[in-house]
């Protein structure tokens, strides 16, 4: 009986065992709901780094010829010089707000130690690049076909005075070193480089064995100089005398010359020489890019008299860098135009105002004029 009693009891024994290991087992491979909270927040998380875009933007503005008849320099006569500032105070407020400003300067600013002189062979004061510099102006364009009214003296002087006002020029050169330097400005991360050539000038050469002095148009050189200027700079503003005078529209000869420029490099091109305003055009090149073009910019101040050639205007333009951890982009966005007035009495009072407050319908007829190609141009006025 005892030896019945003590297998039961080691049956009973043996059975527990048996039990408990199998709950054992159930539990292991059902870990707690702690247990899978702590494994999920202790994985390894793969991390993608995002991409961070920056962006910055340049403002610019632009006017077209400064062309300094006698009539104007005799207005701006003072018992001790000469003061062209007061002529220029409208549009001031439009000039200074750029980040750069550039302005065609077709009188050649020799000053008057070697004789004032007008049209047609053209020498201004000193003083007319002291209003400018008061207004704003950073770069100047010096190629245009009275570049060599007055000779190299002419030339040299007015470069000279230019940088000792600390504005950069284009076009013009004191030698072949300053020829084969670019013009550049940097603004807010930014480089511009600055161009400029002209079609002629009026017949008189430039001096043997001195082509440094003055940049011709030529597709050779234009092609180098702005393959040069766009390894070098991340924007490029091409100034061009060209067209024909009095003409409101461009002719093909500027149309064909403007799309090779910009498929050569520049992304800013402005027109001068016609003395009247031509319409802006954005030009699609086949690199992908967008350049912007003003065929001509009309007078900004002038003693020339007739409506068309009194009104001339200022544009403006943003350029904008985005850059990411990859590339930086460059485009021009949000041209607009202001357009302006040059007003005088009876060959006196010369003063640079808004074609808006002076002419109210030619005003409008202008906006219709260089919207023209590009609808949605919008008017700072």
């Amino acid at each position: 009986m005892k030896t019945k009693q003590n297998l039961l009891t080691l049956l009973l024994i043996f059975l527990c065992l048996f039990l408990a290991g199998c709950f054992s087992h159930t539990n292991s491979a059902a870990p707690a709901p702690e247990a899978e909270e702590f494994e999920a927040r202790s994985a390894p998380v793969a991390i993608i780094p995002s991409k961070l875009v920056k962006s910055s933007s340049v403002s610019l503005s632009a006017v077209g010829d400064i062309l300094i008849h006698e009539r104007v320099y005799l207005d701006a006569k003072t018992d001790s010089g000469f003061d062209f500032t007061p002529m220029l105070d409208e549009a001031k407020p439009f000039l200074e707000a750029a980040d750069i400003t550039i302005a065609n300067s077709e009188s050649i600013v020799g000053g008057d130690s070697i004789g004032l002189s007008t049209y047609p062979s053209f020498n201004s004061p000193y003083e007319v690049a002291d209003a400018l510099k008061d207004t704003g102006i950073d770069v100047v364009s010096m190629a245009n076909n009275h570049t060599l009214d007055r000779g190299e003296k002419a030339i040299l002087s007015a470069i000279n005075y230019w940088d000792q006002l600390g504005i950069q020029h284009a076009g013009a050169h004191a030698s072949e070193a300053e020829r084969n330097k670019l013009t550049t400005l940097t603004k807010n991360g930014i480089k511009f480089s600055f161009l400029s050539y002209t079609y002629g000038t009026n017949g008189i050469p430039t001096p043997s064995g001195k082509d440094y002095l003055l940049n011709r148009i030529d597709k050779q050189t234009l092609q180098t100089d702005l393959a040069k200027a766009k390894g070098a700079s991340d924007v490029v503003v091409l100034s061009l005398h060209f067209g024909n005078e009095y003409e409101t529209m461009p002719t093909e000869e500027q149309v064909e010359l403007a799309h090779f420029a910009a498929e050569q490099g520049a992304d800013l091109i402005l027109g001068h020489h016609p003395h009247v305003l031509q319409p802006v055009e954005w030009i699609q090149t086949t690199d992908g890019r967008k350049s912007f073009v003003i065929y001509s910019l009309g007078n900004f101040l002038s003693g020339q008299e007739g409506l068309e050639k009194q009104i001339g205007g200022i544009l403006h333009i943003q350029a904008v860098k985005t850059t990411d951890a990859e590339s930086a982009k460059f485009e021009l966005v949000k041209p607009s135009f202001t357009p302006t007035f040059v007003e005088s009495e009876n060959q006196k009072n010369y003063n640079v105002t808004l074609l808006k407050n002076a002419n109210p319908e030619a005003n409008q007829s202008i906006k219709q004029h260089m919207a023209r190609w590009v609808k949605n141009l919008a008017f700072d006025e």
